[in-house]
């Protein structure tokens, strides 16, 4: 069984709070990993609803009152300053990149923030049945697509589906799906394997979010559902503002994996 250390998601938090803004695919080990989507309060009722018609992107892991910036998940956290990049949104636009949310948290004092979980949570599982995550050999941000898969919509929010993308050995796949499907509340086994032009991917070598994934020969692209999801979804869906995590760069929880894993 994994084991962690209870303090290291307040080390990590403390880490990002002081200038760290590199992504967080194996950063705490075996603490959960969360995407952020903050919308405002009048806005909160369809991204959850969204979010209900879509739990394999969408798995919703904590929902915070308006205002609210200290999630439950971690004590003495705060959604403004403990994520290494944040997006900022405005009618669907991309309009900033910070790495500290404070200034713009504070123009919209009733956002209602979604934690979702992330896949980044599985990964040290993965890592113990000796599969490699190719993107950590790397030094990279892990792969991410924009896909062809509609989401189901839900009043003003639509939009399609993100995928992740990990190349796992085509012996070693099997055994990928085995271990993710026991973490539905962080996205759960694949939602494709193999041939990436039948869910809408023509060029593994061009990511819509994060970085060129590095893949050796008997390698399978074996697609995860991702929590960027919601960030298409925005784009679609315009709502006057939004904040989110920037892809890849995760709010790293209290909560040991052990606790989603079934």
């Amino acid at each position: 069984m994994s084991q962690f250390d209870a303090a290291a998601g307040a080390e990590a938090r403390e880490r990002i709070r002081a200038g760290a803004t590199d992504p967080t695919s194996g950063l705490a080990p075996c603490l959960v990993q969360a995407n952020l989507i903050a919308v405002p309060a009048d806005w909160a009722f369809d991204m959850l609803l969204f979010a209900q018609r879509n739990p394999k992107p969408c798995p919703v892991i904590d929902v915070l009152e308006p205002g609210q910036v200290e999630s439950a998940l971690a004590s003495g956290s705060d959604l403004r300053t403990d994520i290494p990049r944040y997006r900022l949104w405005e009618n669907g636009e991309l309009v900033d990149e910070v790495d500290d949310a404070t200034a713009a948290w504070a123009q919209h004092p009733d956002l209602v923030s979604f934690l979702i979980g992330c896949s980044f949570t599985f990964e040290t599982g993965l890592q113990e049945a000796g599969i490699p995550i190719r993107h950590q050999q790397a030094g990279r941000n892990v792969p991410m697509y924009s896909t062809s898969i509609a989401c189901s919509p839900a009043g003003r929010v639509s939009g399609n589906m993100v995928v992740s993308m990990r190349p796992i050995p085509a012996g070693q796949v099997a055994e990928a799906v085995r271990i993710t499907d026991r973490f539905p509340a962080v996205h759960g086994g694949p939602v494709h394997i193999g041939e990436p032009e039948q869910i809408g991917i023509t060029d593994l070598s061009a990511p819509d979010f994060g970085d060129a994934p590095m893949i050796e020969d008997g390698d399978i692209p074996v697609f995860w559902a991702c929590g960027v999801t919601p960030q298409v979804a925005i784009q679609a869906s315009a709502p006057p503002f939004a904040i989110t995590h920037s892809p890849g760069r995760m709010f790293i929880t209290d909560a040991p994996e052990g606790n989603y894993r079934q």
